[in-house]
């Protein structure tokens, strides 16, 4: 199946590592050209010359936190110098610290909405109206399936994903006309350092082993395992190609089937 995407200029935030760098293989696999962004200068620059080895695609970098406006400015003065346009724009941002309501004070409340909520925002306004004047584009958020099943000790993540997933619903409606779609994708427990972190946090919780709290979590996923990278990034690079045109306003979940709800 060819996915249209020969041509197309990527935009992946938080792209060394785990799913953003995924997503970022997946589609210079199909012909796009990219441009990465992370806080690690030294590992956003071994992901770009390993893709670059692999696929010959174009890619440029930047190192950036994408929580700090000036810096998703730097990252799209960048985008636009080098190739002109933005036509796909794929946001991602490791989650915020686990634990329950009364462990986070204010402070981590702040920069969670910074990072997962107003990044998010702040990249999509740089490069919706350039979108909207070719009439083209694809934005997609990777959220959490906690935007569905609220996951216990991850009160940050739920409420602040949760936050992104409206801001899609409703922009998805407003630009619809200009052929522009908005979408989430919704990864479920998948073999990542960000799950790594998590497995640790919630056994010194529950004074238990990672591995027991791995095995908890494959207990609940029908298909009996942790996803893989590269299975979420299929998704997400489908959402990004033409074939998905009519697609839009829509949380897809990647999770073995975690998820119990009905819709």
């Amino acid at each position: 199946m060819d996915l249209g995407l020969k041509g197309k200029i990527a935009l992946v935030t938080a792209s060394s590592r785990g799913l953003g760098r995924a997503v970022a293989e997946e589609l210079a696999a199909e012909g796009a050209s990219l441009v990465l962004c992370a806080r690690n200068t030294a590992s956003l620059e071994k992901t770009a010359d390993a893709i670059r080895e692999t696929t010959g695609a174009k890619i440029i970098t930047v190192t950036a936190d994408v929580s700090d406006p000036a810096a998703i400015d730097s990252v799209w003065a960048r985008a636009r110098d080098e190739f002109g346009r933005v036509d796909i724009l794929i946001t991602n941002a490791g989650g915020p610290p686990a634990g329950p309501f009364e462990s986070h004070p204010p402070s981590a409340w702040t920069d969670a909405l910074r990072l997962n909520f107003e990044s998010v925002v702040n990249i999509t306004r740089a490069v919706l109206p350039g979108m909207k004047e070719r009439r083209w584009g694809r934005i997609i958020n990777i959220t959490s399936i906690a935007v569905k099943q609220p996951v216990d000790n991850l009160i940050l993540s739920n409420s602040v994903r949760a936050a992104v997933t409206g801001f899609a619903r409703t922009l998805a409606n407003e630009v619809a006309g200009f052929g522009v779609t908005v979408n989430c994708v919704m990864p479920g427990y998948t073999l990542t350092d960000r799950i790594a972190d998590l497995a640790k946090a919630n056994a010194d919780q529950r004074g238990t082993t990672t591995d027991a709290i791995v095995g908890a979590w494959e207990s609940q996923i029908p298909m009996g395992r942790l996803g893989t990278p590269k299975e979420f990034a299929a998704m997400v690079t489908f959402l990004a190609s033409e074939r998905a045109s009519y697609t839009t306003g829509a949380s897809i979940p990647v999770d073995g089937g975690w998820i119990r709800a009905l819709l």
